[in-house]
């Protein structure tokens, strides 16, 4: 067989690389990438979440009845968008890919400071819009004041805990106490501070002060009254020692850029949710939401109250 000429190597040579362009030219699948914002006729309500299946399903029904609602200025579609925490829920309000959010006080008020986003509404859950946070010991501890806790220990929930963290942690630099983490409960504090450690759950609070694991607890005081987070025979042994100002529970935010036509009927819409029945069960499987309401003088002195006071918190504490 003859050898191929120069002229037969340099022709299949040209057709292999056309041949490699066009499979380079075969677009590769794309990306989940988040989802676009109003600019496209879509809102997108966020959730920080460490269970986005569960939130998932708690968001839809809402984000459902929603939509239809708000085609007179614009918006076709819905969408949902999850954050691992509060720094990525930031950068989605910042680069617009998040409308609007739901959230406790403390985060929403983080939201505020960080990337601009605005308070809607309030959220009412379970017939409460309001509440506070409760400080507690066992009655033979000989703490009587938040100033008695001066090298004793305290234990709240979580960082992200709004109740059981930035408001109760705020109190007591405002009571001029100085904030030191501890190792675990068994550790002490030097004798000029108190000494913190998260205990992750309300249930383990109360038995951590019950059994004098730490000296001093904090829930909202809501949990303080569920005998599921604060056993009756748990409370029999405890005493309040201070409570806090109420502040919101929970509220709507909004990205600091929204449409602002698209804002006020948003507003609108969830104002008058509960006055819907076609809107009850959604509302329902929205963290147990009974209504909406507007943002009040009060209501905003007490989310004030939570922003300053986180503020505060993440200076001199964390």
């Amino acid at each position: 067989m003859r050898a191929p000429t120069l002229r037969t190597a340099l022709l299949g040579l040209a057709l292999l690389l056309s041949h490699s362009l066009a499979l380079a030219a075969v677009p590769a699948p794309a990306a989940s990438a988040p989802a676009a914002s109003t600019g496209g006729g879509v809102l997108v309500i966020g959730r920080i979440s460490d269970d986005p299946k569960a939130h998932y399903e708690q968001l839809k029904p809402l984000l459902d009845y929603v939509v239809p609602r708000m085609r007179d200025v614009g918006i076709t579609e819905g969408r949902i968008l999850m954050a691992r925490d509060a720094q990525q829920m930031t950068s989605y309000l910042r680069r617009g890919r998040v409308d609007w959010v739901t959230e406790t006080s403390g985060t929403g008020m983080q939201l505020q400071k960080r990337a601009g986003a605005r308070p809607l509404v309030l959220t009412e859950r379970g017939g409460v819009s309001r509440y506070h946070s409760v400080f507690f010991v066992r009655k033979d501890s000989g703490i009587n004041s938040l100033s008695d806790l001066k090298g004793r220990s305290i234990a709240f929930q979580s960082t992200a805990s709004t109740s059981a963290y930035i408001v109760p942690a705020a109190a007591l630099l405002d009571q001029g106490l100085q904030l030191e983490i501890l190792l675990s409960p068994l550790d002490r504090p030097t004798p000029n501070s108190v000494g913190y450690v998260f205990a992750r759950s309300e249930l383990n609070i109360a038995a951590w002060v019950h059994k004098r694991l730490v000296d001093a607890g904090v829930l909202s005081s809501l949990d303080w009254d569920d005998a599921r987070r604060m056993p009756a025979t748990f409370r029999e042994d405890l005493k309040i020692i201070h409570e806090t100002p109420d502040y919101p529970r929970a509220l709507e935010m909004v990205r600091g850029d929204l449409d602002s036509r698209v804002e006020a009927r948003l507003r609108e819409v969830l104002l008058e949710a509960a006055n819907d029945p076609a809107a009850r069960e959604a509302m329902a499987l929205f963290f147990r939401t009974t209504r909406f309401l507007p943002v009040d003088p009060a209501s905003r002195a007490g989310l004030d109250r939570v922003r300053d006071g986180a503020t505060r918190v993440r200076e001199r504490v964390e």
